[in-house]
């Protein structure tokens, strides 16, 4: 962001690595390598000109970010988010390190960026992209979102981004 100037405004509620995820299944396996890269990437944020927030941010926040023209890319429990539009739930696939085996499953928290576009407050939705699909805007409730973007894990992320930057 910062190198092509691009205006943007970071929130979490963990400045760092949340150690109470040490023992939790989706990061047990990789935590303490995970732990000294991003807490590297949190302190060398302000020398980097990366804005980062401490803050939680309510819906109110997003509706009004994306009612003046911009994005926001927010991390979600992609097992939690359901879009509207789409005729079949995302199946989730692990390939094992040689050749092509998929083994398929429904995890308990399966952390995903997805790139806000806009709401409808007369419908309730919230209208996202999904980089698994690059092909469609996807569609869910209001509610939907909340509880996929306010899952434990997902640390209440998102990045605020600025398009007339």
């Amino acid at each position: 962001m910062r190198h092509f100037g691009v205006r943007h405004r970071f929130c979490t509620q963990t400045l760092g690595v949340d150690k109470g995820y040490k023992n939790q299944s989706f990061y047990r396996k990789h935590f303490d390598t995970e732990e000294t890269r991003v807490n590297e990437l949190f302190a060398q944020a302000q020398a980097c000109k990366v804005l980062v927030e401490k803050c939680s941010v309510s819906i109110q926040d997003i509706q009004a970010h994306l009612a003046q023209g911009h994005v926001a890319i927010v991390l979600v429990n992609s097992g939690v988010l359901h879009c509207e539009l789409c005729s079949s739930p995302a199946k989730y696939c692990c390939f094992a390190p040689r050749g092509h085996r998929c083994f398929c499953r429904t995890p308990d928290y399966q952390g995903h960026f997805i790139v806000l576009r806009g709401y409808s407050r007369a419908t309730g939705s919230i209208f996202y992209n999904n980089p698994a699909f690059a092909d469609r805007m996807c569609s869910t409730s209001v509610s939907n979102f909340e509880e996929a973007r306010t899952s434990y894990g997902t640390d209440e992320d998102i990045l605020f981004v600025y398009v007339d930057s």
